[in-house]
């Protein structure tokens, strides 16, 4: 066939390597190896050649020639020595012909260099077919300077064979070293030989001595060149040194500045010998770096380690004169680069590095492009070193998993939106993690003049720590106890808070597991406490009472016979001074005070077993609603019997973590989710026709982004009682996506509406008159500015609209730079806000990490910064259970047998509890669930109640200097002039209320007349025209206007957060109780085990 009959080819490749062209450059170029070692032989060559002119010198006889020119053209070569310079030159004359054919022929023979090969080469080998030219004079010492760029090109080669490169700093100096030296023995080779000539020749040391001392511009003057020719090469080579050494000094400075911007290397033998972490950054702010420094070494274990910053920006001003203290600039070391090149994470020694912190750019205008690069790094780095722990911060939560092989990964908009939910629940959530996650010695405002600043101050040192229980002193009594009873006793005893447990063989971390779980020598504790207990002396106190007549029921039920919690902290180490009191006997109650009207005594507080009894272990049941078993079916609940408890099943983004919510037994419509739209379904347009029975949750965001699915979860988890779900309205700039609204149509009560915080009518439409909470997130296209401190300004303006025109309302709002929260709720006039501001200043000047928090706002728990939560990450490299036990509090992670954060207010049925001890105790015993903190509220002075007092006396002088009256009301008011400021006016105006009512009818109805009409035209305030602005949108809108007027101005008032307070302290109404719920529902899997019953889609 056709086929058969066609003839195979044999095809070779790369036929153009076979040349001999292609082949030199493949031996003397392209092979590294092999172009290293041609280098080197080539370099040892023209040393040998130096060296052997020096010997021909040293043997050289002049005095057999006559005339004297003779000298200059003619030498005295031995026989051997000539043998030995004409070896080499044979190897010489090869290596040039092969140059040749490397590249352009024309061009390489006019280099330098080829010529000077040539003029020391070609006579040499001449010399061998004629004999009488092997005296004639060779220059053969000009081959220093081939020597050097033999050296030049070797040490290239040895750092691209090796994969290792030095700086270029050694490099130049290098060249700048070998320039001097080859101008040096050109010199005085030279004169050497030019003297030869003249009356008195030089010897070869005596013309080194020269040139050293002219090229060092001393000039003794005591050596120096007798003829012309020599002379006349002195001129050249001072010449030729005033033109060659300025460039040369000028490359070596300019590479030295280069290496101030870039850093320069962390040498191998310090990442050998020294512990060292990195720090990759897109840009480097000096809020960042301090944050960072400060958390980082605020631990003792961390104090030895050296901090490398690699970055790929030039160091600012502002970053560089922090690291020319001497606190930081014999700790950190900045090298500019790029963690995706090889060369500078070898700069670096990340191979040797004990930790790599990779931090996102969040100032970024696309953060999903910094999500990117902050991916492409940790690549690079595990790439690059494998072993190196990994400690990752995204921004995104949909890019989570790309970083999933990280040791430690934060992502922002999980934690912030998680943090921003709980606030709606637990009010001051985001404090309480951030002060939690903070390292303090809790210091902070213990000079304060304020008892709440230094309460505040010092519970804010509490931070949570972890010990083996069999090590611990705190808890190895209550080994095969309860975690309710060890949790009870171990605060009762030692005023630590005992709040999650780790079994030995299971890796996750158990929040408050309960009753159930019981204790083991091998479990690991983790509990709140002002240190931890290995920095922890013990003093234990003998009863001082026993032999007075008191027994030991009574010393526990009396208040001074509580636990005496004296907390010193000084140089990490805390002495604890407490009583020496065995756990409660079953006997031992703490009694409510007796009641005064009727004699009678409430039941008292039973005690905490050791083991929980069997009634408490029953399971109950997963999918039922305990606050609707406690009380009967009401007409309001025939809403909340519509939902069932299941998984979402729709989740936004990869890698979310699964959590039991209430959801709707079929998806709603998407026409159905927009509020201020009717459709089909629906024929609402507003949040007033709804008619929700519970307050609103409005969030204020620019986009529908993933993380905001994190902010309806918290708030529709299964353990939140489903008559009190609040619905939540979503204000987006920017109207979602189908993606979006697919994920939230399974829950129950979430809408959203377009619409700005700017914008009066789309505040009003989605309902924020029956809202409770508001919240404002931070806007990604305000994040970068020109001026940094400036991406708040309209987030900050617009706040402050809102708080004027709804006082009541609590407004919890991101920022970008937490430095700004001093701007919220601004009040020029302010006393108060100004003495915390000194306040803060003074803690800053102490050095404390936590200057900001004696700031209103953030002490309330109505702003927050995402970039405070940037230490959670840097805690972790000492206490790597941080981002789990955050995880659990804020509900982002459920694991089974876990509990989760809620809170409990105090009412004034509460009150006989008396203190926080008991309180603890009542929960341990009652409901299993572990104390926390207390978010108080106190009532606090307005500046603009003394405002309006001295507005009043100056009202009343002016209308008595008319009557002639003032004199006797400054003489009565005079002898009080002793007191504070308040006081006196309170008095005095007490006091002239009294006198204007001793008048007559007629004169007091015309004086209050008057003082009444001109208070009137001084408090007809911007609250009226906001009160008037606000009705007439509300009318225009079609809205009802009824309940507006039930707005009250709560403002006066002081919030903050005590974490682990003494058990000594006292309760106070309207008190929030942070407290660890015990997830009872997990338990049912127990005895579930073997049913295949699903959770998912089921009716309670």
């Amino acid at each position: 066939t056709s086929q058969s009959k066609i003839a195979l080819v044999h095809v070779e490749f790369y036929v153009d390597e076979n040349t001999f062209k292609e082949r030199l450059k493949l031996f003397f170029i392209k092979n590294q190896r092999s172009s290293l070692r041609i280098r080197i032989f080539n370099f040892c060559l023209k040393l040998l050649t130096c060296v052997l002119y020096i010997i021909r010198v040293m043997t050289d006889n002049p005095a057999q020639l006559r005339h004297t020119w003779e000298l200059i053209f003619w030498v005295d070569r031995k026989v051997p020595v000539w043998a030995i310079q004409v070896s080499p030159k044979k190897a010489n004359i090869y290596m040039c012909i092969c140059i040749l054919f490397q590249g352009n022929l024309w061009e390489q023979i006019f280099q330098v260099s080829f010529l000077l090969e040539m003029l020391n080469t070609v006579p040499f080998i001449i010399t061998i077919f004629w004999p009488p030219l092997r005296n004639l004079f060779i220059p053969v010492f000009l081959n220093c300077w081939l020597a050097k760029c033999a050296l030049e090109s070797m040490i290239n080669d040895l750092h691209r064979a090796i994969q290792r490169t030095h700086s270029a700093m050694f490099n130049q100096v290098l060249i700048l070293i070998c320039t001097l030296l080859c101008l040096v023995f050109t010199g005085a080779c030279g004169i050497q030989h030019l003297e030869r000539a003249g009356k008195k020749s030089l010897s070869l040391f005596n013309a080194l001595y020269f040139c050293i001392v002219t090229f060092s511009t001393v000039g003794f003057g005591d050596v120096t060149p007798q003829i012309w020719p020599s002379q006349l090469l002195v001129v050249v080579m001072i010449c030729v040194a005033l033109v060659v050494l300025p460039l040369q000094f000028e490359e070596l400075i300019y590479l030295w500045m280069e290496r101030q911007k870039s850093g320069g290397n962390y040498s191998r033998h310090r990442a050998q010998t020294e512990r060292h972490v990195v720090l990759c950054v897109s840009t480097l702010k000096i809020d960042l770096l301090m944050d960072f420094l400060n958390e980082f070494y605020a631990h003792p274990h961390t104090q030895d380690y050296y901090v490398v910053i690699l970055c790929p920006c030039e160091v600012d001003v502002q970053v560089r004169r922090i690291l020319q203290i001497p606190l930081w600039s014999q700790r950190v070391i900045y090298l500019q680069g790029s963690a995706l090149k090889n060369q500078d994470l070898l700069r670096a020694k990340m191979d040797d590095a004990e930790a790599c912190f990779i931090l996102s750019s969040r100032n970024e205008a696309d953060r999903m492009a910094a999500d990117h690069q902050t991916i492409l790094r940790a690549w690079a780095v595990k790439d690059f070193a494998p072993n190196c722990p990994l400690y990752v911060q995204i921004l995104k939560p949909e890019n989570k998993f790309h970083v999933k092989f990280a040791d430690h990964v934060v992502c922002e908009e999980e934690f912030k939106y998680a943090m921003l939910a709980l606030n709606c629940l637990c009010p001051a959530t985001s404090t309480l993690i951030t002060l939690l996650v903070h390292t303090s010695r809790g210091q902070e405002g213990q000079q304060s003049p304020e008892q709440w600043q230094r309460m505040y101050g010092r519970c804010s040192g509490n931070e949570v720590y972890h010990i083996r229980l069999g090590d611990s002193m705190f808890f190895r009594d209550y080994n095969s106890k309860s975690f309710t009873y060890a949790a009870f006793h171990a605060h009762k005893k030692y005023g630590v808070c005992l709040i999650g447990v780790k079994r030995e063989d299971i890796k996750s971390i158990l929040l408050n597991p309960g009753p159930r779980h019981i204790m083991s020598a091998s479990d690991t504790c983790y509990y709140i406490n002002i240190t931890k207990e290995e920095n922890s002396a013990f003093i234990f106190r003998q009863e001082e009472d026993q032999g007075k007549g008191r027994g030991h029921c009574d010393i526990l039920n009396s208040p001074s016979g509580l636990p005496v919690h004296s907390i010193i902290a000084s140089m990490g180490t805390v002495a604890m001074d407490f009583q020496n009191t065995s756990p409660t006997e079953s006997g031992a109650k703490l009694a409510p005070p007796p009641e005064n009207d009727q004699g009678s005594r409430r039941p008292s507080i039973a005690p905490v077993l050791e083991l929980a009894d069997s009634a408490s272990l029953l399971p109950c049941d997963l999918l039922s609603d305990q606050s609707e078993d406690e009380a009967g079916q009401s007409d309001e609940d025939v809403t909340a019997n519509e939902f069932v408890k299941g998984y979402p099943p729709n989740s936004p983004y990869i890698g979310s973590s699964p959590t039991l919510c209430h959801l709707l037994p079929q998806k709603a419509h998407f026409c159905c989710l927009r509020l201020d739209q009717s459709c089909e379904h629906v024929s609402f347009e507003d949040a007033k026709a709804y008619g929700f029975k519970n307050k609103l949750i409005i969030v204020s965001a620019e986009t529908a982004g993933n993380g905001l699915y994190n902010f309806i979860v918290p708030l529709r988890a299964y353990y939140r009682p489903r008559r009190e779900l609040n619905p939540i309205v979503l204000l987006l700039d920017n109207l979602p996506d189908d993606h979006f609204l697919e994920a939230i149509s399974c829950f129950p009560m979430v809408y959203y509406m377009g619409g700005t915080i700017d914008n009066l009518d789309s505040l009003l439409q989605c309902g924020v008159l029956y809202a409770d909470n508001l919240v404002v997130v931070d806007k990604e296209s305000t994040m970068s500015a020109e001026e940094d401190y400036m991406a708040d300004a309209k987030t900050i303006v617009n706040v402050q609209t809102m708080f004027r025109l709804f006082p009541s309302l609590s407004i919890t709002t991101e920022l970008t730079h937490p430095s700004n929260m001093r701007f919220m709720q601004f009040r020029a006039k302010d006393c108060y806000s100004l003495a915390l501001s000194k306040l803060e200043k003074k803690e800053r000047d102490k050095g404390s990490n936590l200057a900001f928090m004696f700031r209103l706002p953030f002490a309330a728990g109505r702003v927050f910064s995402i970039s405070m939560l940037d230490t959670l990450l840097y805690q972790c490299f000492v206490k790597d259970y941080m981002i789990p036990i955050a995880r659990l509090l804020l509900g982002l992670d459920t694991t089974p047998g876990s509990g989760y954060l809620c809170a409990m207010h105090v009412c004034e049925a509460d009150l006989w509890i008396r203190t926080y001890g008991r309180l603890f105790q009542k929960f341990c015993s009652s409901s299993s669930e572990i104390p926390i903190g207390i978010y108080r509220t106190e009532s606090h002075a307005s500046p603009e109640v003394s405002i309006c007092l001295s507005i009043y006396l100056s009202i009343y002088l002016s209308i008595c200097s008319e009557k002639g009256e003032e004199s006797k009301i400054l003489t009565r008011s005079s002898s009080s002039s002793d007191q504070s400021e308040h006081p006196l006016l309170r008095k005095k105006s007490m006091y002239w209320t009294r006198r204007l009512s001793r008048r007559s009818v007629k004169r007091s109805d015309s004086s209050l007349s008057s003082i009444q009409q001109r208070l009137g035209v001084l408090r007809r305030s911007e609250r009226e025209e906001l009160t008037e602005l606000v009705r007439n949108r509300m009318q225009h809108l079609g809205l009802h206007t009824a309940g507006y007027n039930e707005l009250n101005d709560q403002q006066n008032s002081i919030s903050y957060v005590l974490i682990n307070p003494a058990p000594d302290t006292l309760l106070q109404l309207n008190d929030v109780v942070y407290v660890a719920h015990p997830d009872r529902y997990t338990y049912t899997h127990i005895y579930l085990f073997d049913c295949c019953y699903s959770l998912t889609n089921c009716r309670p």
